[in-house]
């Protein structure tokens, strides 16, 4: 039983000189403190973070761009197999969104009048009417002299009216010793008297009803209650959102025929077009064109400037990408980044017209089989 506890009491004597501190050794100088191991460790990492940067995308004398694999996934690239083919020609119109003409229009004062409220108050913005609802009344206006003479006219009216019921109320009373046709000719002026008196009365009591033209939305609303208005001033425009056109212009007559389907790019996405028809006279020295907007594609404002890239019957021969695979070069021109090299990129100039809203056609400068950046090229581009 000694012996275990002598045994036991050299074993724990021995753990404490292991852990115990240590002498130094030579002529060295301790007797600064030790650095912190973590500030060690972070300057570590901060160099090799440095080096790896440093090291990651390089740019080679040939002006290519060498990207590890690990910066690429960093960066997002992706790439696309081109495949030349034939494509459509295309070409670019200026355009601006318009309201159908047959499912649009405007509410218009036909005279000068106060504008009053509807049945249900005066319309907002982004309402929708039907075809017939009242939106506001107009109550018309006259000017004092104007209002006087109506007033005077109508007043001469009620009076001859009270004379020609009487005069037909005697020729009544005396049926047989009065003609017949008298008592026709008294009734109808009497008829006749209480027409005009009615018109007349109308015109100054009465308001007038201003009703939407078409089934839609409310897309602009100048108007305000008392407000005083003259003939021919917008108050209300409606349009059906689901029924729009865009207008673009033609400086060249030859570029109308040929026209099939177009695109335009506006955010949100493409809006897909439809060709209806050309105009056959200049306006402002340009040929107005009309493009039906597609059933489901992106919402859009009237008014709202489009760019129109309408594809024409001629085909061509190139490559389709699409439009974030093009960048400007050192010079401004079209170029794309082509990948050589599982690590290798090079800046290829490009010949290229747009397809469509989303996708152009290179037609110089890529062959097939060739793989194009198409995402992360702008990325590629700011490497120095």
């Amino acid at each position: 039983m000694m012996q275990l506890r002598f045994i036991a009491s050299l074993i724990a004597l021995s753990a404490l000189g292991l852990c115990g501190p240590a002498f130094a050794h030579g002529d060295e100088d301790h007797s600064e403190p030790d650095k912190p191991v973590a500030a060690n460790v972070a300057v570590a990492n901060n160099t090799a973070g440095t080096a790896l940067e440093a090291a990651a995308t390089q740019r080679l004398p040939d002006g290519s761009l060498l990207v590890p694999k690990a910066v690429q996934r960093q960066l997002g690239l992706r790439t696309v197999l081109a495949q030349v083919q034939e494509v459509a020609t295309t070409v670019e119109f200026n355009g601006r969104v318009v309201a159908d003409a047959n499912a649009g229009g405007r509410v218009q004062a036909s005279q000068t009048g106060r504008i009053e409220a509807g049945p249900k108050g005066l319309p907002s913005l982004g309402q929708k009417v039907s075809k017939g609802q009242v939106l506001a009344y107009l109550r018309p206006s006259a000017n004092s002299i104007d209002r006087g003479n109506s007033q005077a006219q109508w007043a001469e009216l009620e009076s001859q009216l009270a004379i020609a019921e009487r005069k037909l109320q005697r020729y009544q009373q005396l049926v047989g010793s009065v003609p017949q046709s008298a008592i026709e000719a008294a009734r109808l002026e009497r008829d006749a008297l209480q027409k005009r008196s009615s018109a007349v009365g109308a015109g100054l009591n009465t308001t007038e009803a201003l009703v939407a033209p078409v089934a839609g939305v409310i897309s602009a609303a100048h108007a305000a209650l008392g407000q005083v208005v003259d003939a021919k001033d917008v108050l209300f425009e409606v349009v059906d959102p689901m029924r729009l056109n865009v207008e673009a212009l033609a400086y060249d007559a030859a570029l109308v025929d040929g026209l099939a389907s177009a695109s335009a790019q506006v955010p949100g996405g493409v809006l897909d077009l439809q060709f209806v028809g050309g105009a056959r006279q200049l306006r402002e020295q340009a040929i107005p064109l009309l493009f039906r907007v597609k059933a489901g594609s992106v919402a859009v404002a009237v008014g709202q400037p489009v760019k129109v890239i309408a594809k024409t019957t001629r085909t061509t021969k190139g490559a389709l990408v699409p439009q974030a695979a093009l960048v400007k070069g050192a010079a401004g021109e079209a170029s794309v980044w082509v990948h050589g090299a599982p690590e290798r990129f090079v800046l290829r100039k490009v010949t290229a017209h747009a397809i469509d809203g989303a996708n152009v056609a290179i037609t110089v400068g890529i062959a097939s089989g060739e793989r194009v950046v198409t995402e992360g090229a702008g990325l590629l581009s700011q490497v120095r």
